[in-house]
């Protein structure tokens, strides 16, 4: 069986609603960059795109948004830098070990305002679970065989995670809308 990512492998394990936030920090063993998020996040979600931090060994990422002014830089921000200037989301990545800590979109764009954020680099417990998986077929782009794809596919099953292709239908809805809004429809 495929491993697909250390939070979702063996089960998922239920957040909270009432959580409240906690400290994301990079993998450094000294002066790691820490990020504070003042609570929980949403729409968390594991993401096959060849663009999110993946931990070593995982297929897919687990990457949530909040909102940007939830989110804090209030540990060595002078460690960050963003992966590619050129991407609509801007992902900030420590220099040292690599880990990104968050993304953000400065761009009109339907998400302008959410930064991503990976919960797995937090110690507290309580973070939203993933609630469904994205670019599910991109795996297959980045060299995974394309004949095993049915096989994540049954283990996102097996965990009560839907697969899709492109976001999750109430996203991809809220970006058709927020295009349709731009043109004037």
């Amino acid at each position: 069986m495929v491993s697909l990512h250390p939070l979702i492998d063996n089960g998922l394990t239920k957040g909270s609603d009432s959580f409240a936030g906690g400290k994301l920090r990079c993998h450094c063993q000294s002066n790691p960059v820490e990020v504070t998020l003042s609570g929980n996040v949403a729409h968390n979600h594991a993401c096959g795109c060849s663009k999110c931090w993946k931990p070593k060994g995982a297929l897919f990422s687990v990457v949530a948004v909040i909102s940007r002014d939830q989110l804090s830089v209030t540990a060595n921000e002078n460690k960050l830098k963003i992966v590619d200037n050129s991407a609509t989301i801007l992902r900030n990545a420590c220099k040292d070990c690599g880990v990104h800590l968050f993304g953000r979109i400065e761009k009109d764009h339907a998400f302008k305002g959410l930064d991503f954020v990976h919960v797995e680099l937090s110690n507290e417990k309580g973070w939203q679970e993933p609630q469904f998986a994205a670019f599910v077929s991109s795996i297959i782009e980045q060299g995974f065989e394309a004949s095993r794809i049915d096989e994540v596919r049954e283990k996102f099953k097996s965990v009560g995670l839907e697969s899709y292709d492109a976001l999750s239908p109430p996203l991809m809805d809220a970006i058709a809308t927020w295009t349709a809004k731009q043109s004037g429809n």
